[in-house]
């Protein structure tokens, strides 16, 4: 199929971009920034094209399974990173986000790509792709403010202990960075929100209830109640700098944890929350 063929492309070129944005990170040069930022621009093009091609085959978006809930992760958020990019022209961000969206391509590279059956008709639908996709839209900002955070913890502790490394002169300032986590928290927070929200009522229509037997969705509340504490910390009580960075680390492993882990243990394969 072409959106399989778009897809391994989409692969490759995210394969490469990472290793030139690595490089370029201990090594900033324009040749090495360059060749990343065109080759991942060239890979979300065809992982684009690969998500039209699904539409287009299957009638309804690809958000059915596992595989389709990675790919559409990592096309969130290389897409997010391309929006950051042009707000903040902050190179080496890519070198952070680069690599998760390689290891979600490549997870669900794996992956049974048919449509699961169960699905089908609810597909065709409004809810369940508005939920799915404000869900998944959510967790890719706070995959940006996971990697900034991560950006944060590297330069500060290159600054309390006076050990310039070679990343130093590559990343931005701690205030730079503490202000981009913050934004995509007020973003992704309320597209969650919203997610949640769209979920209990496409759960009523299937189940007739919000909660399953696996009760997979009160570590999904968890992980909306950590973001919620961590936003309302920064907005009312001042949290910044490291704290703030690390309950964003926190909280989104949280999320990976729940989302991969427990839906692959109970279910053998993605469900929505």
């Amino acid at each position: 199929m072409l959106s399989h063929s778009l897809f391994r492309f989409a692969t490759t070129l995210y394969l490469v971009g990472t290793i030139a944005y690595v490089i370029y990170l201990f090594f900033p040069r324009k040749w090495a920034y360059r060749s990343a930022s065109v080759t991942v621009l060239a890979g979300f093009i065809l992982h684009t094209g690969s998500f039209t091609s699904r539409i287009k085959t299957a009638g309804f978006p690809p958000v059915t399974n596992l595989h389709d809930a990675m790919s559409f992760m990592a096309w969130a958020i290389t897409g997010l990173y391309l929006l950051v990019l042009l707000k903040y022209k902050i190179r080496v961000i890519g070198a952070f986000i680069a690599p998760l969206a390689l290891i979600l391509m490549l997870s669900a590279y794996s992956l049974p790509k048919d449509v699961a059956p169960l699905f089908e008709p609810l597909l065709r639908t409004f809810w369940l792709p508005l939920h799915i996709g404000l869900v998944f839209v959510g967790n890719s900002f706070f995959a940006i403010a996971f990697a900034i955070a991560i950006m944060y913890k590297i330069q500060e502790h290159q600054l309390k202990t006076k050990r310039m490394g070679k990343m130093y002169h590559s990343l931005p300032s701690l205030d730079v960075l503490d202000d981009i986590n913050h934004k995509a928290l007020l973003w992704g927070f309320p597209l969650l929100t919203f997610g949640v929200i769209l979920g209990t009522i496409v759960a009523q229509q299937i189940r007739g209830s919000f909660f399953s037997e696996g009760k997979s969705e009160i570590w999904t509340l968890l992980v909306w109640l950590l973001y919620a504490i961590l936003l309302h910390g920064r907005i009312y009580s001042g949290w910044r700098g490291r704290k703030a960075a690390t309950i964003s680390i926190v909280a989104f492993v949280l999320m990976l944890i729940t989302f991969f882990g427990i839906n692959i243990s109970l279910q053998g394969g993605f469900r929505f929350h």
